[in-house]
């Protein structure tokens, strides 16, 4: 089917500011979490050190509410608004009569040439590969029914993963023996101990090139990860789940669906928070352990759960509460952000290196949890003032204007006319 004539990004009375301000919202806890294990140096300390960093009360407490709260919940809150944004862009394309395949699968490619850049040249944490790579999958459902949207969603969120985790353990056991299991898992971990240290040492280098040239060559000997088929099943599931509330409506109209809101906003703020203190006190009962019993295994299900349960809580909240007039005046600070949301990941990485490599201020391995969330805090703060101060100006955010000028094949306009309103996804 051939494009129309008017495809292309819709203007600004086409918004739903909630999910605006509800991905810049994200974006925030997704900026503390990459910080605190990624930026910060912490996940390439020896385990001795890590701990020591996180020893006294203060830092406990911080580690342990972002244990609770954010770590991974606000990565589910903006997987899911990805699946959310893809029904609504595939709403809009068959309300023009037009597919949404040959324009979404261009925007999956820019999205990737731009996520390979920053993976090698950057970061190597970027997210943006796999949210491509995987968004090629979700078009395969995109006619499927609510009820198989949902099934698929559940068995790609708990079950392979499940099946996945087990199956690394027993299979090894059952083929080669405990013995021979044991050895070859721990010559696993002094290999990548090494390359861990070795990646540490690049960060800690006064040179950019040496430490790029670590980012560049740890990302590529990443790529053949083992727990990177769970990973992939968990990010499909949730863009699926996204799908699926992009198809009820249930954000962009909140009055209609206030009910059903207020039940997922109540259920899984509890039963997140109730399954997440329970891993939580697993995990300072084993903190610093080692040789882990075997049947933590099993804890993948409830961990899964409670991580979900509490993201869609999180976005329920947000939603009744943006209804507000108090509350949209505070919350809808963070729509700007979320407007130009690719912008604003890719600077985070940029400042972030900067902040912690050898070669800027040097604080890689040397920050405690606290301090390290104040920095992210400071900077985000300084992004949505950015953010506000650009889109008075412009229509799109400058990597969002990349994105959509190759994805439309043509360059799309940036400034702000007189009266012109506010562009957005």
């Amino acid at each position: 089917m051939s494009e129309s004539p008017s495809a292309g990004p819709i203007e600004s009375a086409q918004r739903v500011h909630a999910l605006d301000a509800l991905r810049g919202f994200a974006l925030l806890g997704v900026f503390i979490s990459n910080s605190l294990n990624w930026f910060n140096g912490r996940l390439f300390l020896p385990k001795e050190q890590a701990l020591a960093l996180a020893a006294s009360p203060l830092e406990l407490t911080v580690n342990s509410l972002f244990a609770l709260l954010i770590e991974q919940k606000f990565v589910t809150l903006f997987t899911l608004l990805f699946g959310l944004g893809f029904a609504l862009q595939m709403t809009r394309a068959e309300g023009r009569g037009t597919s949404i395949v040959p324009v979404y699968r261009r925007r999956l490619l820019v999205l990737l040439g731009i996520g390979l850049v920053h993976m090698f040249a950057i970061w190597l944490g970027d997210i943006l590969t796999t949210y491509a790579l995987v968004g090629f999958l979700l078009l395969s459902f995109r006619q499927c029914s609510e009820k198989t949207v949902l099934v698929w969603a559940a068995l790609f969120l708990f079950v392979v993963p499940t099946v996945f985790s087990i199956g690394q353990r027993v299979l090894p056991v059952m083929l080669d023996g405990a013995a021979a299991t044991e050895r070859a898992q721990k010559a696993t971990r002094e290999e990548d101990a090494e390359r861990r240290a070795a990646f540490f040492a690049g960060l800690s280098s006064d040179s950019v090139v040496t430490s790029q040239q670590a980012n560049a060559a740890y990302g590529w000997a990443s790529i053949p990860n083992p727990n990177r088929p769970v990973l992939l099943s968990i990010i499909l599931g949730r863009f699926l789940l996204g799908l699926w509330a992009g198809r009820r409506g249930l954000l962009q109209d909140v009055e209609r669906h206030r009910p059903l809101l207020r039940k997922l906003a109540a259920w899984g703020l509890g039963v997140g928070s109730v399954i997440g203190l329970v891993v939580l006190a697993i995990n300072l009962t084993y903190r610093g352990v080692t040789s882990l019993p075997g049947w933590l295994v099993w804890m993948r299900i409830p961990k899964d759960v409670g991580i979900l349960f509490l993201g869609v809580g999180f976005a329920a909240a947000f939603a009744l509460l943006f209804q507000k007039e108090r509350w949209r005046k505070v919350l809808g600070v963070f729509t700007p952000a979320g407007r130009m949301a690719l912008t604003l990941y890719l600077m985070q990485s940029v400042l972030s290196i900067t902040l912690y490599d050898g070669w800027g201020l040097g604080l890689v391995g040397r920050t405690p949890p606290s301090l390290t969330v104040v920095f992210s805090l400071l900077l985000f703060a300084g992004q949505v003032a950015f953010s506000h101060w650009w889109l008075a100006r412009f229509r799109f955010g400058p990597v969002e204007w990349l994105w959509r000028s190759l994805t439309y094949g043509r360059a799309q306009p940036m400034r702000l006319g007189p009266t012109a309103a506010h562009a957005v996804n």
